[in-house]
């Protein structure tokens, strides 16, 4: 029999010895599994979040903040400018009106209240007075959002935000108002618009908003090529501030240019925080396989002094005798290692969530989004709660390269572990051996 099979079946001489280390082993390797998976979804999020969130750059009006402030439009032949900067992937242009009463046929869908009558005139508009909120008109180059906010169609079709037909998409609460379904027609500024379709933003302002092509509400308005914010995506966070920069160097005075760089940033550090306890926990559980197998390995390896001894003494040498040790410490590994991805496959998601739960608080508390209200964008409320969202829904998966990786964790645990106990007791003498017996 070769010294490698002795040593395998060595492995199950003692099963309840045997079942103590596998079931030791897995835990341990278990553990690193999970912190590896851990690691690896982490990571996987932590390049989303840079390619997707805080790589955005908000350009407006120098002066302007929303319907407040003042200054002058921004033009297409700036925002040509800003598409054609380094590391710019994509540009989202906004024209915002407000659509009173003498230009549109559509009423309003929210009552003016006490807040919308605050601060009003006394010529009866004030409070007590008759005043109506206008319905908020946006004119976009992407019809997916509607002032930083994602819009979900409840019926209908979306537009083409790129033509200049007298298409619309309306808010489902100014839809119930004006009883416009898919297809019905409204005027703004004299001129028939069709309803293409009816989404909901989840909020009551927001239902009270209408969407149009950028080109067909500057022309409708007579903002020919006026814009009043552009939302710019750079390819990587890392490039953002280069960016941001590049940009504001281009328009000069023309246009306050801010990123969200600082609140992405802080939306990242739970997760880089994550991403550290599974380093250090990953070599924890690693080192604490080696000492397992190390001390499991000089107890067996004690016990067989005689063994060894006789094998010596018919000939076999130092190498022959590492490698019967190896193998055996190998096999008990191995199978603590199956035990180990069957551990990491039950526990990681759950370790996962742990994790996130334990820096939740510091994303809640970071006040994503405060203040950034330039050009109408809604730039700060697309932000808002971001750092809950990021850290939330991760999730593990082990592929092929994990249990690679965990073979050759186990191969390397089980040589080193086995491989300098046997060797030293390799070395004595069968006679000394014997003697000592």
């Amino acid at each position: 029999m070769s010294f490698i099979a002795r040593g395998a079946k060595n492995a199950f001489r003692n099963p309840v010895r045997t079942g103590s280390i596998v079931i030791i082993l897995g835990l341990s390797v278990g553990l690193a599994i999970t912190m590896l998976l851990s690691r690896q979804a982490v990571d996987n999020r932590i390049n989303s979040v840079k390619s997707s969130i805080g790589n955005t750059i908000n350009v407006s009006p120098a002066g302007a903040q929303g319907f407040e402030g003042g200054g002058e439009p921004l033009t297409s032949a700036q925002v040509t400018k800003i598409t054609q900067t380094a590391h710019v992937t994509s540009v989202v242009s906004q024209l915002q009106a407000r659509l009173a009463t003498t230009d549109t046929s559509l009423v309003s869908s929210i009552d003016a209240g006490t807040l919308g009558r605050r601060n009003r005139g006394g010529d009866g508009t004030g409070p007590g007075g008759n005043f109506t909120p206008p319905v908020t008109a946006t004119g976009t180059t992407d019809a997916t959002s509607s002032q930083g906010t994602v819009i979900k169609l409840t019926s209908g079709s979306t537009i083409d935000a790129a033509s200049n037909d007298n298409v619309a998409l309306i808010g489902a609460a100014l839809a119930t108002k004006n009883n416009l379904t898919v297809g019905s027609t409204f005027t703004a500024y004299g001129t028939p618009v069709t309803v293409k379709g009816i989404y909901d933003t989840g909020t009551r302002f927001g239902g009270n908003t209408v969407l149009f092509p950028l080109a067909t509400l500057q022309r409708l308005s007579g903002q020919p090529s006026d814009v009043t914010s552009a939302t710019v995506k750079v390819d990587s966070i890392t490039n953002v501030a280069a960016t941001t920069a590049a940009i504001k160097t281009s328009l000069g005075d023309a246009a306050d240019v801010t990123s969200a760089q600082d609140t992405s940033q802080q939306a990242l550090q739970p997760l880089e925080n994550i991403r550290g306890i599974t380093l250090f926990s990953l070599i924890g559980a690693l080192a604490a396989g080696g000492v397992i197998t190390f001390l499991t390995m000089i107890m067996i390896v004690r016990e067989r002094r005689r063994e060894i001894g006789v094998l010596k003494a018919i000939g076999a040498s130092n190498y022959k005798i590492v490698t019967q040790f190896v193998s055996e410490a190998l096999v008990l590994t191995l199978l603590g290692s199956v035990v180990g991805v069957a551990v990491g496959a039950l526990i990681s998601n759950s370790v996962v969530n742990v994790l996130v739960s334990a820096n939740t608080a510091t994303a809640s508390s970071g006040g994503f989004g405060g203040g950034m209200r330039g050009g109408g964008g809604g730039f700060g409320r697309a932000l808002l709660g971001g750092g809950q969202n990021i850290i939330n829904n991760i999730h593990t998966a082990i592929g092929y390269d994990i249990l690679v990786y965990g073979l050759l964790g186990a191969v390397i645990i089980a040589v080193l572990g086995s491989a300098i106990p046997a060797f030293l007791i390799a070395k004595v003498r069968p006679a000394e051996v014997m003697r000592g017996e």
